[in-house]
């Protein structure tokens, strides 16, 4: 089995050195100020794609007390067009080796699922770690040409209407990722080696909401 089929591991200790090394010797991190341009606008800084078919998603900053700072990015589109996927790429940062935390809603909506891209380049290529309520799981996907690939997952106790950390450290070929800031799996792909945005991501119908966004390029970052 080649590194790029799925390889799946538990957080050892050498997972956890090389995240100690990440953090120590990355960059300062970009912590996004969602309420900046004000409420009710979309987020400054997002560009708005969708893959799959449907509507582009409906991205706007919404009062929240739950929320860090009272205010958070929801994507409240309601369309439930099959294999729709609402993207709020960051334009600031395009990067392949990365650090992103980010704490997440799921409100309401069918499929239940949200989560975070990574390397993205087109609509229809990236790395997705998604979190599903309605499976309780989360999984590191390839979506490549369209289509999508699990990579690696594990069950996790996720649920709707709560604030959940979501935290994925990439370096080249390797993904560490963290729930609630616990890791849960590293795993290993080879199929994207380049630079690529950073976006959040949505299913069909699902209204989520995003909040205490921190994306961080490490500094030997070198895709093309």
């Amino acid at each position: 089995m080649t590194r790029r089929r799925l390889i799946i591991t538990s957080v050892a200790a050498g997972g956890l050195c090389l995240l100690a090394a990440a953090l120590a010797l990355a960059e300062p991190s970009s912590a996004i100020d969602i309420a900046g341009n004000g409420i009710g606008v979309p987020p400054a800084d997002f560009e708005f794609w969708r893959a799959g078919r449907g509507a582009v998603g409906a991205w706007s900053v919404v009062r929240d007390p739950s929320a860090a700072g009272g205010a958070a990015i929801e994507q409240y589109s309601t369309d439930r067009s099959e294999d729709r996927f609402p993207l709020a790429i960051y334009k600031p940062v395009s990067a392949r080796d990365i650090k992103v935390s980010l704490r997440f809603k799921m409100v309401r909506g069918t499929m239940q699922s949200a989560g975070v891209a990574i390397r993205l380049r087109t609509p229809d290529d990236y790395y997705l770690v998604r979190v599903s309520a309605l499976e309780t799981r989360v999984d590191l996907l390839r979506i490549a040409d369209g289509k999508s690939e699990r990579i690696a997952g594990i069950d996790a106790d996720v649920v709707m209407n709560t604030w959940h950390v979501l935290g994925v450290v990439a370096v080249a070929d390797r993904f560490d990722i963290s729930l609630d800031n616990k890791p849960i799996f590293t795993a290993w792909d080879q199929a994207f080696t380049g630079d690529g945005h950073i976006a959040l991501w949505t299913a069909e119908d699902n209204v989520t909401r995003f909040d205490s966004i921190a994306i961080q390029p490490l500094p030997w970052s070198g895709g093309n």
